[in-house]
């Protein structure tokens, strides 16, 4: 028989039974929680294995000619990063700008150079890697092209501000990043194209710059936290079944 609390005058086993209702709710909001989260987990999944097959076909498709002006203000990176394309025009040497780089061939700089074309617009093409040894243009006076040149490669977005940690100091020449607005300005560019190109693999005269380096890797651990996700979701309904049937018995 329940007897009355002397204080409160509930019955003795009324906050045991409380609890477990609180217990359960709770247990069944999480859930509820758990399985949206993983149902969340599976549309990226689709999505970011949707965007590989399209960044696929996009480096190995036909180059198409680089995106002129009227088409600017539409770049973006879902769209149009990774395309491969073409752009023909004059290396402007004398405004190229090092940007730190680490990559299989080892720490170095990424050499960006102006590419003014006939229309008057000017696209930055990433024309590859050169080891920290190679940096000046004097010990690399074969690679600097002169006259017109056709370049195959892919777009890239720009990479404003800096990299982890360390932000570009354009008033010292020093750039951690590919930010192709604060490159235009620190080295006077105007009608600049929003985004840059990765050169490709084309032989240089003298080997350097190294192009072709582009790393086109796609994190993909949605399957992982889905099923995550979902393991604690049955975690969880296991728990407030477990709480219920205790009270049953």
């Amino acid at each position: 028989m329940a007897l009355d609390h002397p204080l409160t005058g509930e019955t003795a086993d009324a906050n045991p039974v409380r609890s477990r209702l609180v217990f359960t709710a709770a247990m069944l909001l999480l859930t509820v929680v758990f399985l949206g989260l993983g149902t969340w987990q599976v549309q990226r999944l689709f999505w970011k294995l949707d965007l590989i097959a399209r960044v696929d076909a996009r480096v190995t498709a036909t180059p198409a000619p680089a995106p002129s002006s009227p088409a600017w203000p539409t770049i973006n990176a879902e769209d149009d990063e990774y395309r491969r394309v073409t752009a023909t025009g004059t290396f402007r040497h004398d405004a190229e700008t090092l940007v730190q780089a680490v990559t299989d061939l080892g720490p170095g700089f990424w050499i960006l150079t102006p590419l003014e074309q006939k229309d008057g617009t000017t696209v930055l093409i990433n024309r590859g890697f050169v080891p920290a040894n190679r940096r000046e243009p004097a010990l690399r006076p074969d690679g600097q092209l002169v006259g017109p040149v056709k370049i195959t490669g892919l777009i890239r977005i720009s990479e404003p501000e800096g990299a982890f940690l360390r932000s570009n100091d354009p008033a010292n020449g020093r750039w951690y990043s590919r930010d192709v607005a604060a490159i235009a300005a620190a080295t006077g560019l105007e009608r600049v194209a929003p985004y840059f190109i990765d050169a490709d693999a084309t032989p240089i005269p003298g080997g350097l710059p190294v192009g072709g380096l582009t790393v086109i890797r796609f994190r993909n651990s949605h399957l992982v936290y889905a099923a995550t996700w979902y393991l604690l979701a049955v975690m969880s309904a296991a728990a407030a079944y477990a709480i219920q049937r205790r009270r049953l018995a």
